[in-house]
């Protein structure tokens, strides 16, 4: 049954190896991510176990980016509503018992009157923020408020956003890019490529570039979206358009990046939770100066046979950047697809 010429049983059979050699004085454990391989350990009496050191400790506790605060001070919310529209937060961070770190959102409420704000880096200021739309698309609830301020604001180059399909995660980080677009050379917008059912692409026929195409087609559906938000003869319209002819917007796979300097670039990574954490840090230690990269993902629809909920790259990232002045973090909650899109992620 556990045949020599695969590389795994080989493994095993040297596990046993020196397993029975310190049985009397050593435990002998087998580490590895590949569940199969573990299964095989315990049928054969090896005791094995995942790598723990890229892992988060808890899923559930996971930095979500915002936090809902209940019967604020009214005064303090009508204070917000007039100029500077910023109040200090030092005072208000003790006194609610705040999870206050740099970049957070608030949610302020009582009975009467609710308001969005931002916590600034340096935990100084709760400034109130107003829905804002970006390159015609309009956030549809707090969560995409949030991630719109956060996306269009210059001075924070590493964005994450999690959600569950439909909540527009791809499509605000794009026209966020699209909005800001003057202050980058080029908007790069690119996901890993990673086969399901355990086929590779090579399983598809044409060349590379006809195999890679399907992978990128949601991509080119979210921008359609967008550049359907005006006419055919409007400038806007155009302007999608002639980016693209002039690949001022690139739309490619995550490997075609390797080798390319990433200097004043808006940088947009999709289905991140498919990267490990360290192909994560490898992307990140490329950004120059000037740059922006966001990374988009929901963090319980796993592609990758070798990654969870808990070890996957994106998780990783946010649960050790959480609090860094450079770094947002927004989990945007409800789906705005389609009420039968929302249906169907909140019971399949």
């Amino acid at each position: 049954m556990f045949r020599e010429d695969t590389p795994d049983h080989r493994i095993l059979s040297s596990v046993l190896d020196v397993q029975n050699k310190f049985k009397d004085n050593r435990q002998v454990i087998l580490v590895t991510k590949d569940v199969n391989l573990r299964t095989k350990a315990k049928a054969l009496g090896v005791f094995s176990e995942d790598y723990t050191t890229d892992r988060i400790s808890s899923i559930e506790d996971l930095y979500r980016g915002k936090e809902v605060v209940e019967n604020f001070d009214d005064d303090l919310i009508v204070q917000l509503y007039h100029p500077p529209y910023e109040i200090p937060a030092r005072k208000i961070i003790k006194e609610y018992k705040l999870d206050a770190v740099a970049n957070k959102y608030f949610i302020f409420k009582n009975s009467s009157r609710s308001i969005l704000t931002s916590l600034n880096f340096n935990l100084e200021t709760f400034s109130k923020l107003d829905k804002k739309p970006a390159y015609g698309i309009m956030p549809r609830n707090a969560e995409q408020t949030f991630a719109v301020d956060a996306l269009t604001d210059d001075s924070i180059p590493l964005v994450t956003i999690t959600g569950k399909a439909g909540t527009g995660k791809t499509l605000l980080a794009i026209a966020c890019a699209l909005q800001i677009k003057k202050n980058y050379r080029q908007i790069y917008i690119a996901r890993p490529v990673v086969p399901l059912s355990n086929k590779d692409i090579g399983f598809l026929p044409g060349d590379v570039q006809s195999k890679i195409e399907p992978y990128m087609l949601p991509l080119w559906d979210n921008l359609k979206v967008i550049q359907d938000q005006f006419s055919e003869n409007d400038k806007s319209y155009q302007l999608i358009n002639n980016m693209i002819k002039e690949e001022k917007l690139i739309i490619t796979p995550l490997t075609y990046i390797r080798g390319r300097s990433l200097q004043r670039i808006f940088f947009i990574v999709d289905e991140a939770q498919n990267l490990t954490p360290h192909e994560i840090k490898t992307i990140i230690t490329r950004v120059g100066e000037g740059a922006k990269i966001v990374f988009t993902g929901d963090i319980y629809q796993i592609d990758h046979p070798y990654l969870d909920s808990e070890s996957n790259g994106l998780s990783y990232l946010i649960e050790h950047f959480k609090g860094q002045k450079l770094y947002a973090h927004i989990n945007l909650e409800k789906g705005e697809r389609s009420e039968l899109a929302e249906l169907a992620s909140n019971l399949l």
